[in-house]
């Protein structure tokens, strides 16, 4: 969890609404990751959100290279 003082609120992306959107997967999936420590959250009383840095940096931790038809031998 992330201080409050120590985030600007210009960064901070609604958990359910617009962190979902921007990754493209349901409210669900974002509401797992958070309860599974996977993405650090900001507290605002009752209110969750997520930095929209540390949702930039989750998004580029999960990047995987793109498969293609080579084999890895050098075979055809």
């Amino acid at each position: 969890m992330v201080e409050v003082g120590a985030v600007d609120p210009d960064v901070l992306a609604e958990l359910d609404d617009q962190a979902a959107e921007r990754l493209g997967t349901s409210v669900r999936f974002i509401r797992r990751l958070r309860t599974e420590g996977r993405i650090p959250v900001v507290k605002l009383g009752k209110h969750i959100r997520i930095d929209s840095t540390d949702l930039d940096q989750f998004i580029t931790a999960s990047r995987q290279e793109a498969w293609n038809d080579t084999r890895h031998d050098g075979a055809a």
